[in-house]
């Protein structure tokens, strides 16, 4: 969507008796910290991380931070230049976006008490009850396959690396991998292809990752606009359920709600017909039907390309992530705006561009463990808070 180049940023919109009340944590992208802000979309808590710039933050029970992202030692200079040979895989990798080398808990006052690392994880994790975490992690498919699977564009004098898939992995506290599908071995290369205005770089591109109850592993594939869910137990990784493309476009953030239906941000990007709109969508698997959507009014009016996600809460509303403009808005099931707060963490990427754009965002509520006995209040982040005009 559009905004004013006189946007006011921090809490713009509330409406007290529709929200639910909790603290919102912001990892803004291409900065150094995460955040949490409270109702009033002020600052109460900061984690800064030394030499990782953070993609994706969640707050574990006991109070701790899981922090996924990559080390800065591992970011290209501005003037690498991929295009002249194609790249080996860590170079590759560095280009891509949620590209991601390490994992950090830490705890509230910023101690690292556990770390993993791994060049090829990116974008999402999961950590499990048993203390396990899943995650995505880039593979090259080998090239007898990769020359099968449809899509995708072939840039003039473009010299191609390995095409990536994904795998999805799981590991225990002591970094061993406990268990692993290769998804790209699941998908159809004819059925499944890669979007046609999209580069041929990667199939799949995996950019978010949920496990329910029964264990099954959720994901959205945004290359070739597929949600999937696979088996993880006995037996070999198999896919239960396939959805996506044309119903989703380039969709991201796949969660399990409601008794294993499936909340997709569905971003709209290189939609089949119509306008480029997003819509935040619940789809049950058993009869493919959309049980609940949000979308703008008009429509237009709720737009992002990439990244962006939504996240169900306590009281049933949903917290929506405007991933490109960090404008998170709460939604009831009544499609009525609860709550609206702008980032005005603004960071400039590789690119040279400053922007406010958030991968993520989550809500918890007051009596969430990792809150417990947790010093909560705006003053001691007021120079922070005075910077950016939340007070």
């Amino acid at each position: 969507m559009g905004w004013s180049i006189s946007q006011k940023f921090g809490l713009t919109f509330h409406r007290p008796q529709l929200s639910s009340k909790g603290y919102t944590l912001v990892t803004p992208l291409g900065g150094d910290s995460s955040y949490l802000i409270d109702i009033n979309g002020r600052y109460v808590h900061r984690w800064i991380f030394d030499g990782v710039r953070p993609h994706i933050s969640r707050l574990l029970d006991n109070g701790n931070l899981l922090m996924m992202g990559v080390e800065r030692s591992l970011l290209p200079p501005p003037a690498d230049d991929f295009t002249i040979d194609p790249p080996p895989f860590d170079r590759h990798l560095r280009r891509l976006g949620a590209n991601s080398s390490v994992l950090q808990e830490i705890t509230w006052d910023g101690e690292v008490v556990w770390e993993y690392h791994n060049i090829a994880m990116h974008h999402d994790f999961v950590r499990l009850d048993n203390g396990n975490t899943v995650f995505p992690v880039w593979v090259e498919i080998p090239d007898e396959y990769s020359k099968k699977v449809k899509g995708g564009v072939r840039r003039p004098k473009e010299k191609l690396p390995p095409m990536l898939g994904d795998d999805v992995v799981e590991i225990d506290p002591r970094g061993e991998e406990v268990w692993r599908a290769e998804t790209w071995k699941l998908f159809d290369p004819g059925k499944d292809p890669i979007c046609p205005l999209e580069n041929r770089w990667e199939w799949t591109h995996i950019n978010s990752v949920d496990v329910n109850s029964d264990g099954d592993v959720l994901i959205s594939c945004r290359d070739n606009s597929r949600v999937a869910v696979i088996s993880r137990g006995a037996g070999e990784p198999d896919i239960k359920w396939k959805y996506g493309f044309p119903d989703t476009a380039h969709q991201h953030h796949a969660t399990w709600v409601d008794n294993n239906q499936v909340q997709i941000f569905d971003n709209g990007m290189h939609r089949q017909a119509g306008m480029s709109t997003s819509r935040v969508i619940v789809v049950d698997p058993q009869t493919n039907t959309v049980t609940w959507k949000y979308e703008g009014n008009p429509p237009p009016q709720f737009f992002s390309g990439h990244i962006s996600g939504a996240t169900r809460l306590s009281n049933h509303n949903v917290l929506v992530c405007e991933g490109t403009s960090g404008r998170l808005i709460e939604i009831t099931q009544n499609g009525e705006i609860a709550w609206e707060w702008w980032n005005p963490v603004y960071n400039t990427g590789d690119n040279g561009v400053s922007a406010g754009s958030l991968f993520r965002a989550y809500r918890y509520c007051l009596d969430q463990p990792a809150l417990s006995g947790k010093e909560l209040q705006s003053e001691n982040l007021s120079a922070l808070n005075r910077q950016y005009g939340l007070l």
